[in-house]
């Protein structure tokens, strides 16, 4: 496996991780620079002029949309009348086979600091939250002991840098709902209600948290915030192999030698990440699959392998980057079953608001669980696909179901004669029905009538 000497001008996200992996408070931040371009950037620089440089960096959501940052950013009001505004960090990362954000927060959580610091200066943000996955709790000890420190050093609170900016920054730990990715959702889940997505327009920008104008970002964009004051967007944008600017925490978990997440220029192929930095499949296993950024993306094939890993290039193989953690699928595993393992994931995590989802994803978690036991009725496939097509984008009031069965299509796609292979072949009075154009038995699914 590659070894990556990690430094300031190519690994603007990761140059300051200690070799024993623990985290870097204050002191050690300060002494590599750190809060300098926020304290330059607050005196020297209007909200307006921040929000332009953003812009001219290509900065892209990192986490998984890929909206521009800049842009979403423009998109807050200009009326300062309405002095509340709020800064919500999304660091809720419950997609599976995703942990890069996990892994700033808990090494380099002033960084996220900073990040944000410049980034609520930049939206008239006088309040930030972030929301943080239940479960991480060293992420939540890390952040709390940085964000004191940040306090007693007057980098948060009133008057920051001795300029008329104050920012008040809260850590909000969530319940464990895989929804609270949404950030609609998240806003309700911040207000004490039901983690339910809200329908858009409005957007978060005029009215989100409490009412109030808000914007969303995710944790690993807010800590490239820094480095783009730091280095100039030309810098940035020289980072990269691509058309999308700068690094990405890219990485492949499953069965590969070095499971990891590493900082990598936009560009670089799938395989140089599986061979030359996870080391490849273990011995004796052979390469299968693979999803590009987490278990609600696509399934690719390796002949996909070679595709540059930005936003265009990924989209335009049929899946989506994502997180760009990937997921290696080795010949063993039986697609059904993996499959089935993920629908059961998305189902159980459904927020049951609107129909399609609440129903539509349980019902195609029956069908795979049945044709995982070889007891799998003729037109199961068919039904799949159907559901696939009524779950996908534009289908549902979130995005959550089409993320959901975007596995389930591509694997029937790819692997149909796995899934074929689960229907009983005893069931030739069926076969013959669905020959002459007859409605298969459906009977075996449960009725929802009363």
């Amino acid at each position: 496996m590659r070894q990556i000497k990690r430094t300031s001008d190519m690994h603007p996200l990761t140059w300051r991780i200690r070799k024993d992996q623990q985290p870097v408070f204050l002191k050690e931040y300060k002494n590599t620079n750190g809060y300098v371009s926020a304290e330059q950037t607050l005196k020297s620089m209007t909200s307006e002029q921040v929000v332009m440089l953003v812009q001219e960096s290509g900065l892209r959501g990192r986490g998984g949309a890929g909206f521009p940052t800049g842009l979403k950013w423009s998109l807050m009001p200009k009326d300062l009348s309405r002095t509340t505004r709020y800064l919500l960090c999304n660091a809720d990362e419950m997609e599976p086979g995703t942990y890069k954000d996990r892994l700033l927060m808990e090494q380099m959580p002033h960084q996220l600091i900073e990040g944000m610091l410049i980034s609520a200066y930049a939206l008239r943000a006088y309040r930030a939250y972030i929301f943080l996955r239940g479960e991480y709790i060293e992420a939540a000890r890390n952040l709390r002991r940085a964000i004191l420190e940040a306090k007693e050093a007057g980098f948060l609170g009133k008057n920051i840098f001795g300029t008329d900016f104050s920012l008040d920054l809260l850590v909000h730990t969530g319940a464990g709902r895989y929804i609270c990715g949404e950030e609609t959702a998240l806003m309700n889940s911040l207000e004490g209600r039901r983690p339910n997505p809200r329908s858009k327009p409005p957007f978060p920008s005029s009215i989100g948290l409490w009412g109030q104008p808000t914007c969303v970002n995710n944790v690993e964009t807010l800590s490239n915030i820094p480095a783009i004051f730091a280095n100039g967007t030309k810098w940035y944008k020289n980072l990269s192999k691509s058309v999308d600017t700068g690094t990405k925490m890219m990485g492949f978990s499953g069965q590969v030698k070095s499971p990891g997440v590493w900082e990598l220029p936009f560009g670089v192929t799938a395989r140089e990440v599986l061979d030359e930095y996870a080391g490849g499949m273990k011995s004796g296993l052979k390469f299968k699959a693979w999803q590009p950024g987490g278990a609600s993306t696509e399934f690719l094939l390796d002949k996909h392998l070679d595709i540059p890993m930005d936003f265009s290039s990924i989209s335009k193989a049929g899946s989506r980057l994502g997180t760009a953690l990937s997921i290696a699928v080795d010949h063993r595993i039986n697609m059904v079953s993996l499959v089935s393992n993920i629908e059961a994931f998305f189902s159980r995590e459904s927020c049951g608001w609107c129909t399609p989802c609440r129903e539509g994803l349980p019902w195609s978690l029956k069908i795979l669980r049945s044709l995982e036991c070889h007891q799998g009725h003729v037109g199961d496939l068919e039904i799949l696909l159907n559901l696939c097509r009524n779950l996908g984008p534009g289908k549902t009031f979130c995005a959550h179901a089409p993320g959901a069965v975007a596995p389930l299509k591509s694997a029937i796609a790819y692997f149909r004669e796995e899934f074929e292979a689960g229907i009983k072949s005893s069931n030739i009075y069926e076969d013959s029905r669905v020959i002459v154009g007859i409605q298969p038995n459906l009977s075996y699914v449960k009725s929802t009538t009363t």
